[in-house]
């Protein structure tokens, strides 16, 4: 459903905190707030600019370039916490009416804070839960970002690639067939930019820190739709999205923590059925699949990620709790 802009609120009607967690994320960081800075519009708009930094070993956490630029709050774990539980640890260092949570491997264009949050305060009903706006790509080329609701066969189709191969029958994660150029009520917006405002992400409990990273702003956006509110791309304002900023060099690591949070997911959502379906899909059918087209390719190093990253999750699939509804 395409959604009309309402009309914008004026400045005074709410100020904004935003959260970055960063891990190792190099420049990226650094250019995301360089962005922030460059525009006085989105400035103006910030109670608090807090960094969680997850115990990072590259340097990236130094910033005192910044300090005199943007009302930072700096917070410096000694370990690394993981995604979810860094969000919700720099939200509670606020107390704005609206959050923000912003990826370090993205650069917002000038305005977009300042137009989101406007929009945000302009939904007079309270409709919306969440927000997120366009991303693209340094070129420019918008991303497909906003996703669907997984459900247990989803995961099963996309084990053996049906979601690309027959998209009739497995309608993809992604919404790809939609060009995430108009305003439109959907099912999930990427955590990379997600706005939300503080009273309904407070009343949620922010987001599940069992997700260590990856999910965790699925499962926020499905609780926020859950609870009556609507989840909402705002095609207007835009901001260039790296992705994967931190995570492109360790890919055994990363298909380890994906996995993990798709087999948490299904344990605290679905069903028996559709938890068993999920976990054979997982385990058995994208295992074969993934090895087979390493071993295609003739890339060893693929082969051995997917060795590794299986291995990973074996090894905690007992300490993970999954809960099995009837």
């Amino acid at each position: 459903m395409t959604m009309a802009s309402p009309q914008p609120a004026p400045p005074s009607a709410g100020r904004l905190d935003l959260v970055i967690v960063n891990w190792n994320s190099g420049a990226h960081l650094s250019a995301c707030l360089e962005a922030i800075a460059a525009s006085p519009e989105d400035v103006s708009r910030l109670g608090k600019l807090i960094i969680v930094d997850n115990a990072s070993t590259d340097g990236s956490a130094a910033l005192d370039g910044f300090t005199k630029l943007l009302p930072l709050t700096i917070i410096q774990n000694s370990d690394n916490r993981g995604f979810a539980a860094a969000c919700n640890q720099g939200a509670a260092r606020g107390d704005a009416p609206v959050i923000l949570f912003l990826n370090p491997d993205v650069r917002i264009r000038p305005g977009a804070l300042a137009r989101s949050l406007d929009y945000l305060g302009a939904d007079y009903a309270r409709r919306i839960g969440a927000l997120g706006i366009r991303l693209t790509d340094a070129d420019g080329t918008t991303q497909r970002c906003c996703a669907r609701f997984p459900t247990p066969w989803r995961f099963a189709g996309q084990a053996l690639l049906l979601d690309r191969l027959m998209p009739s029958l497995v309608a993809p994660h992604f919404m790809r067939e939609w060009d995430h150029l108009t305003t439109r009520e959907v099912d999930q917006v990427m955590g990379a930019f997600l706005m939300m405002p503080r009273m309904l992400f407070e009343q949620l409990g922010g987001f599940d820190e069992r997700f260590f990273v990856y999910f965790e702003d699925v499962d926020l956006c499905l609780r926020a739709k859950q609870s009556g509110r609507s989840v909402t791309h705002y095609a207007e304002p835009c901001a260039i999205h790296e992705g994967q900023g931190t995570t492109r060099r360790i890919k055994d690591i990363r298909l380890f923590y994906s996995l993990r949070s798709r087999l948490l997911y299904a344990g605290k959502h679905f069903s028996r059925t559709g938890l068993a379906l999920t976990l054979f899909a997982t385990l058995i059918l994208e295992a074969c699949m993934r090895g087979a087209a390493a071993a295609l390719r003739g890339s060893a190093a693929d082969l051995r990620a997917t060795l590794s990253g299986y291995r990973l999750l074996l090894g905690a699939l007992p300490r993970l709790g999954l809960r099995r509804r009837g």
